[in-house]
């Protein structure tokens, strides 16, 4: 049985098949049109599907969309009502794209698709709590989802055992985690919906001063994690900003210009509005686990990509073990509407072993054969070496110790914001000198982003305090004691992004400026490559860690195909390319003579 999950029109398209229960494709709709976030109908990524599976839309036996598109559009109607006049701007702005297109949700699909099936719509909330507990590799658990809004749900909890979600409370718009964590994105001069993990990184480097503000004026916070917002300084219901007038006041001036300087006070604002995220997430977590009983939380929604509060929910929180939705944010809700079918619609049995999730890693997506890539290269007469897979390890290894910087494309690509050694960007993580060059020479970004480490699961503890893996590179740990750099007393003394600079550990490049690390296993079953490579480094090299960080410059999707990786091999300071087992050395290309005339479409022979 074959189920197309569709997410779209918001945030983050995506599409994913599942067969008979199983995973077998998901790709965001950004990774093929090149446009980040694309909210598009996800055309490109459900055709790739189709044809990757050796299907036709009439093969189909059951379309899921992520969120039901009637329910929403009231929650949207109900609140211009509710703020009339105000808002009419916004009201003219948002009313045509649904009156021509989103609320004929059901016919659109079955034009788009050329499908005359059954479609199902579960809630916005239902496929984030499928999402989450559905692939987990828990028979029963707790759920909880947190994210901007969906139809009227902001943030849900629940419970999953077998083939069942049941949700047993929620908070309803505009009361929302994750739209007050955007409004400080956008406060803090951030793209809203991109920009987040960006005040996550900054966060580290200013103190709390404002967290009390925070408590006091802008959210009501109850013990159990519950909270009303006071809307008196938010925009976002009827506006076209997130933040109004009387937030400015409060805070002491305008929104910060995008690309303007830094300064000590957006450093501050953003460590507030994380600490006081980590404390309605940890005593959420609480609360579900006494209501609940259950000994497992699973985890999905935007909110669920802040692995630093992921993080402390492990270390901190009574759930003896929790899973995150890789793809925790809306392209995963194509992947929870489909599970859903299968197994709470349909009944289909669901076992799981309470050690391996159903995810497969996350490895979802395209993959090319090294016949293609070879024939792309040799097309348009690209220098390369074509090695043996066996040698690949030890190659890239010695050039990783030797400080090169070097793009890693291999097999299938990751479903979700993060890579994970599949389309990576890697180097030596005891290099002091490699955030810098990485954020400045390769990635195009502020230099303040902190790199995440890949280390080879069975040595996990030996580097960072955490007892258990992480693949999905969604929990943040301290970076052990014995590893970390005694600070001098004028090192303690900076403020702001001069603490950048300071060497605080064996593993300078990824290590954060508050001793902690987003850290991923690599898992010798899921990707048995890439686990070698870093073993080998272990082996020659002494250092069972590299960094790991996505195959794209700022404001570019990750790459898919060949040529989307190396024309960023080209666009940037990288000194090497593993393309399938095709070694690129930068010194022996050519200059891109112009961009907007090279193949970007990938054509293999």
């Amino acid at each position: 049985m074959n189920i197309l999950g569709i997410s779209a029109f918001y945030h983050d398209s995506a599409a994913c098949m599942v067969q008979d229960g199983g995973i077998t494709f998901a790709a965001q709709e950004e990774r093929f049109t090149r446009k980040k976030h694309d909210p598009s109908f996800p055309k490109n990524a459900i055709d790739y599907s189709l044809k990757e599976m050796g299907l036709t839309v009439d093969d189909l036996d059951y379309v899921a969309f992520y969120d039901k598109p009637f329910i929403k559009f009231e929650r949207i109607l109900s609140t211009y009502l509710a703020y009339a006049p105000s808002g009419i701007r916004s009201f003219i702005k948002a009313m045509p794209v649904w009156i021509k297109q989103k609320l004929w949700m059901k016919e659109l699909l079955k034009k788009e698709l050329g499908y005359d099936g059954k479609i199902i719509f579960p809630e916005h909330h239902e496929s984030h709590a499928a999402s989450a507990f559905f692939p987990s590799p828990f028979q029963e658990a707790a759920f909880l989802t947190i994210d901007g809004v969906g139809e009227w749900t902001t943030t849900s909890y629940g419970t999953g055992s077998g083939n069942r979600i049941e949700i047993i409370a929620d908070i309803h718009f505009p009361h929302s985690l994750g739209l007050l964590y955007s409004a400080f994105t956008y406060y803090t001069g951030f793209k809203v919906n991109s920009g987040e993990y960006k005040v996550m990184g900054l966060a580290p480097y200013g103190e709390p001063r404002y967290k009390d503000l925070i408590l006091s004026e802008l959210i009501d916070l109850k013990e159990d994690g519950s909270f009303r917002m006071n809307m008196e300084y938010f925009d976002y219901c009827t506006g076209l900003r997130m933040t109004n007038g009387r937030f400015e006041k409060l805070f002491g001036g305008p929104p910060r210009k995008p690309e303007a300087e830094l300064t000590q006070r957006e450093m501050d604002l953003a460590r507030s509005v994380q600490e006081v995220t980590e404390e309605v997430m940890l005593r959420m977590s609480r609360h579900v686990h006494r209501e609940t009983g259950r000994k497992n939380l699973c985890l999905a929604g935007g909110v669920a990509l802040n692995c630093v509060g992921n993080g402390r929910i492990l270390r901190e929180g009574p759930f003896e073990n929790i899973w995150i939705q890789p793809a925790a944010g809306d392209a995963g809700g194509a992947l929870g509407a489909a599970l859903f079918v299968w197994y709470q619609y349909l009944e289909n049995t669901r076992h799981a072993d309470g050690k391996r999730d159903s995810q497969r890693g996350s490895y979802l997506g395209p993959e090319f054969a090294s016949d293609s890539i070879v024939g792309y290269l040799n097309k348009n007469s690209i220098p390369f070496t074509r090695l043996n897979e066996e040698d690949i390890p030890g190659r890239v290894a010695d050039l990783i110790a030797e400080g090169k910087v070097i793009g890693w494309f291999q097999g299938r690509m990751e479903f979700g914001p993060r890579a994970l050694g599949a389309r990576s960007i890697i180097g030596d993580a005891r290099s002091p000198q490699m955030q810098e060059i990485m954020n400045l020479k390769i990635k195009f970004r502020e230099s303040f982003r902190p790199f995440a480490p890949s280390v080879i699961k069975e040595r996990v503890s030996d580097f960072f305090e955490i007892d258990r893996e992480s693949p999905y590179m969604l929990l943040v740990a301290p970076v052990k004691k014995d590893i970390r750099k005694e600070m001098t007393d004028e090192e303690k003394s900076l403020f702001g992004l001069e603490k950048l600079y300071v060497v605080r550990s064996d593993l300078p490049a990824v290590t954060h400026v508050d001793y902690s690390a987003r850290i991923q296993t690599v898992d010798r079953e899921t990707n048995p490559l890439y686990h070698k490579l870093i073993e080998k480094l272990d082996e020659k090299h002494g250092c069972p860690v590299i960094i790991n960080t996505s195959f794209n410059v700022r404001g570019e999707p990750i790459v898919c195909t060949p040529a989307d990786a190396y024309l960023c091999f080209m666009r940037t300071n990288m000194d090497y390319l593993v393309l399938g087992n095709c070694l690129l050395d930068k010194k022996e290309q050519r200059p891109l003579e112009n961009d907007t005339n090279w193949q970007k479409e990938f054509e293999p022979d």
